[in-house]
Parts: structure tokens; sequence; C-alpha cells
């Protein structure tokens, strides 16, 4: 009896157990990957936070609805999740959303077109500190509610925000450090387990979190970094990353005003210009620095894409100074000299942002090539035309031509302006044999020899040239001569080619033209594949044939063929005027006359 009592108590303990794990269920919530679908499809792929926190916010509505959670109809009555309250997963997905809806709205304001003001700022602080409340929220329930991973997870959001908050106030950078570096481990250790798509998630975030570990680093002083070295490490991409990423442009400008003081001169072509504003000097640095990047060799096409951004930049630091010499000359007095100088200084800057110019569509000529010359295989991917590279060589020659007028401008000019002009010149010679070799291209597709072949003489006459031109030259380049001598044997080459097709064309012509004719029937063609539904209307059977497919109805020849119709004799026409025909005065009706008018006529 003993031991039958002992079984049944140990019974009843088990089902105790199993109760209680089926009143209290551990939730689950893959955070990384939820929140990353979530950011990547509503906005910041993009870099638009507005866009993903009116997502956040039509998400925790339709949250609170369905949980029927409301905070009152009129008055406003709020309602804390608590514990007892977490009753299913989505009351824990309420505070995660309400923690980002709170972060992105911080980010809109951070990354506004002019940096977000003293008010903006204030803002800004608030909204992060609110995002830290709601995932420490989320953490403290998710380790009631969750199981160990949500709740590693959990912590691992909330030590982010955490140090997201700190990076923003510029305080604190130990207890910052320490919270990135807990992220960190926790996501390092999660990228060992789970699915392989998981795994890679848990990296990227890892990888995402270094930049800000190095930054915190170097302010709290355990790092030798050098500020050029943080523009290296800044060049990833990822939403936790922009708030490091607007840090960094700031240290950048401090940086750059402090090596500003230094650059008191503008040196161009022999010529010095003096630099009074600091304005003008903080955008030339920026602007010298950026070139550093473009003088990497292009190895393929994504360092290419990646150097038009860097162009665009150089472009806009450029424009920046060049707003500014104007603004100075506009306001400056009667005084000659500073008039000079900046009237000097505008014209240098504009001549190199000319040669930066020829340089982009240089690139871009590089790019159009590859993609020209390359075998594709996707079909989605675009084909380059040769017509798209006349129109590149087109701009070019624009550039060269407008360089080589800002440059021989000047009354005195200087043995280097006059090395400029004439190496503006034959880079302009080379674009006009390079143009009219891809518009002899373009004709050859088109199947006009004749002129293909014309044009094929003429670039290799200019080519020619070129060559003769860069050899006599004393800094001759031996790439461009290179890439000259290979232009030169494919203009010969195709010279070849068209007048060979040339002659078979002519040859086949009349074969060609015979059998055309010989084809030629007034019923149209008698070969048909498939019936058309006219011909087929006793039977049942499909004429539009296949939905999936693009196929035309096979309803009636359109138009119709031609027939053979009587026509009249032609003697008919001319006998109409020898015909005697009938009077008809006896049958024609006649008018009634009155009394009067029978006296009066």
């Amino acid at each position: 009896m003993a031991k039958g009592d002992d079984g049944a108590r140990m019974e009843i303990v088990q089902d105790s157990s199993a109760s209680d794990q089926i009143s209290n269920p551990k939730f689950s919530i893959n955070v990384l990957q939820l929140l990353k679908s979530a950011q990547m499809q509503h906005g910041l792929r993009f870099s638009d936070y507005a866009r993903y926190r009116r997502y956040c916010t039509a998400r925790l509505r339709r949250l609170y609805k369905s949980l029927k959670f409301t905070h009152g109809r009129g008055k406003y009555t709020k309602r804390a999740i608590s514990s007892s309250t977490v009753t299913e997963v989505r009351f824990l997905h309420l505070l995660l959303y309400a923690a980002e809806r709170a972060w992105s709205h911080a980010m809109e304001k951070k990354t506004l077109p002019d940096g977000p003001n003293a008010r903006q700022r204030s803002y800004l602080i608030g909204r992060l500190r609110k995002a830290v409340k709601w995932a420490s929220q989320f953490q403290e329930l998710c380790a009631i509610k969750g199981d160990s991973r949500t709740s590693l997870e959990a912590e691992a959001y909330a030590s982010y925000m955490k140090g997201s908050l700190l990076f923003e106030q510029d305080e604190h950078w130990d207890i910052a450090l320490k919270c990135f570096k807990s992220a960190r481990a926790v996501y390092e250790e999660l990228g060992k387990y789970g699915d392989l798509e998981n795994q890679v998630l848990c990296r990227e975030r890892v990888e995402e979190l270094e930049p800000s570990i190095r930054y915190c680093l170097h302010k709290v002083g355990e790092s030798n970094l050098q500020t050029s070295e943080l523009v290296h490490i800044g060049e990833m991409e990822g939403p936790a990353l922009d708030l490091f990423k607007a840090k960094l442009e700031a240290v950048m400008a401090e940086a750059r005003s402090q090596q500003a003081a230094s650059l008191t001169e503008f040196h161009w072509l022999g010529h010095r210009f003096p630099i009074l504003n600091a304005k003008i000097r903080v955008a030339i640095l920026k602007a010298q620095e950026l070139e550093k990047d473009t003088n990497v060799p292009v190895a393929d096409s994504a360092p290419a894409e990646k150097k038009l951004a860097i162009f665009d930049k150089i472009f806009a630091a450029y424009s920046e100074a060049r707003s500014c010499i104007r603004n100075d000359l506009a306001n400056t007095g009667n005084s000659e000299s500073i008039k000079d100088d900046l009237s000097g200084l505008d014209k240098a800057i504009g001549a190199i942002l000319g040669e930066r110019t020829i340089e982009r569509n240089q690139l871009l000529v590089h790019i159009a090539k590859n993609k020209l010359s390359k075998v594709r295989d996707d079909k989605n991917e675009k084909v380059t035309k040769p017509e798209e590279l006349v129109r590149l060589y087109d701009l070019l020659l624009q550039n060269a031509a407008d360089l080589s007028d800002l440059v021989s401008s000047g009354r005195d000019r200087k043995p280097e302006e006059v090395a400029l002009s004439e190496e503006c010149e034959l880079k302009s010679l080379v674009f006009r044999s390079e143009r009219c070799f891809y518009l002899a291209k373009s004709y050859s597709l088109a199947r006009k020899r004749v002129e293909a072949y014309a044009l094929f003489c003429r670039a290799r006459s200019l080519v020619d040239d070129a060559l003769k031109k860069l050899q006599s030259s004393t800094h001759a380049d031996q790439a461009a001569i290179k890439e000259l001598k290979m232009l030169y044997n494919d203009c010969r080459s195709n010279i070849c080619i068209e007048h060979a097709t040339g002659v078979m064309e002519e040859e086949k012509a009349p074969e060609n033209l015979s059998i055309k004719i010989s084809s030629i029937s007034l019923t149209g063609n008698d070969k048909k594949l498939e019936k058309l539904l006219m011909e087929n209307l006793e039977n049942y059977e499909s004429a539009v044939g296949d939905p999936t497919t693009k196929s035309i109805p096979r309803i009636s020849v359109f138009p119709p063929a031609f027939q053979a119709v009587p026509r009249n004799p032609v003697i008919m026409d001319l006998a109409y005027n020898s015909i005697d025909f009938p009077s008809l005065e006896n049958r024609m009706k006649k008018d009634k006359k009155g009394l009067l008018s029978r006296f009066w006529g």
C-alpha cells in the first residue's frame, strides 16, 4: 500500500508541474531577425527613418487593438504592462516596437540635412531616453516570460540602446564602451548557433558594433587611433552605424578646422592665392582628403561605383568653397588686390573641378566599356550600347573644351598653364578618335556598311595623329599610348571586317531579292502552320492560345490578302460620247398657266 501511495503522489507532482508550464509558458522571440526584417522592408534600407517610425506607430496601433489593450476612448488612461499582464507574446512586441518607434524618431532628427539645432537635439535625447526605458522594460519582462535565448537577445538590445544614448550625450564613454561590448559578446555567442540566416545576422551586428567600440576606446584613451583611421572604419553600412557616422563627421570637421589654421595659401600651376576665409580652407581640405581615395586603381566595378560617390562629395566640397569665394567677392569693397586674389582662387578651383569632372566621366567610360566587352549570362543586366559611349565622349569633349577655355583666359600665362592647355587639346584629339570609333560601331550594328567603313577609316587617321603627338611630347603617358595602339589595331581589323561583310552582302543581294520576289503571292501566304478561326468555324478550338504566353490571337488574316476582281470593259467608257439617246420631252411634266397668264403671255 505504501508503494502504491508513493506512486500516486509522484503522479500528482508531475501533473502539477505540467500544469504550471501550461499556465506560465515561456515565449520565444527572435529579436534581431524580427527587427532586421522590419527595418529593411520599411525604410531603413535607404535610411528613411520617418517611414520606419510610421510603420512602428501603425504596428503598435494594430497590436493594441488586437489585444484589446487600448487606453480608453475619450480620456487617456495609462495601462502599464507587467509580468501578470503578459499572457501572450504580442505584449512583448508592444514594448519592442515602442522602443523602436522612439529610437527611429531620434534618428530621424539626427539625420536631418543641416543637422539638429539645440531644440531638436534636446528632443532627440529625450526620445533616446524613452527608447532606453522601453528596452529596459522589455529586457525585464523577457527575463521572466521569455526563454533563455529571447532573454539574451533582449539584454543585448537594451545594452545597445543605453550605449547609443551615452554615445549621443558625449559623456560616460567607459559605460558606453561596456554596453557596446556586452551587446557584442551576446551576438558573438548567439552567432555560433541556430540556422545560417541567424548566424549571418549576428555576424553583421557584431561588425556594426565594432566601429562604435573602437571610437569609445579612442575617446577613453585606450586606443591610438588617428582621425584618418576612423574614416575607414565608418565605411560600413547599417542602421547601427548612423549615430557613429554623424559623430565621425563632427570629429572630422573639428580636425579639418584645426588643420585649416595652417592652410594660408592655395597653390595652382605656379600661382599662389591667399585664403583668408576659414570656411574656404575647411572645404578645400575636405576635398583634398577625398581626392586621395580616388587615386586607387580601378580593379572591378564595385570600387568604381564607390569612386563615383567620392567624386560627388568632392564636387560638393569644391562647390561650397566657390560659393564662399563669390560671397566674399560680393562683400569686398574697392580693394583691387583682394578682388584679384579671390578671382584667381575661383578660377583655380573651377579648373580643378573641370579636371575632376573629366576624371569622373573617364571612369564612367571605363565602366561602360567593361559592360560592353563582358560576356553576360544574366538577361536582366543592362547592355551597354555604342551610342552611350558616344554620348559620354561628347561630354568629355565639352569638358576638355571648357577647361582649355578657362586656363587660356588669362593674359599673363605661366608655362604650367600653357602645358595644361596643350594637354587638353591632346585629350580632345584622343576623345574624338574614341568617339569616332564607337560611332562607327553603332553604324555597323545598324548594317550601314558604307558609313561604318568610312568612320572606321576616319577613326584610324585620328588615332594615328594622336599617337604621333603623344609620342613626341616630353611627358608621354605610356598607358595612354598602349590604349591608342590597341584602338588603332581595332580600327584596322574593323575596316577589313566591314569591307568583307559589305562585299558578301552585295553578292547575295540579287539572290535574296529573287527569293523574296518569287515568294510574293496575290492570295497571301499559302503555307500556314496553324489554321485560323475563320477557317475552322465548324470545330470547337481556341484561337487565343495559351494565356501564359504572349501569342497573337489566330482569328483572321489582317490585312486581308489581295483578290483578283474583274474589270469593266474600257470600250464602254469610250462609246458614251457616240450614243444618240431618245428625246424625253413628251414625257416631261408641263407647267399649268392661269387665265391672266394666257392673255398677258
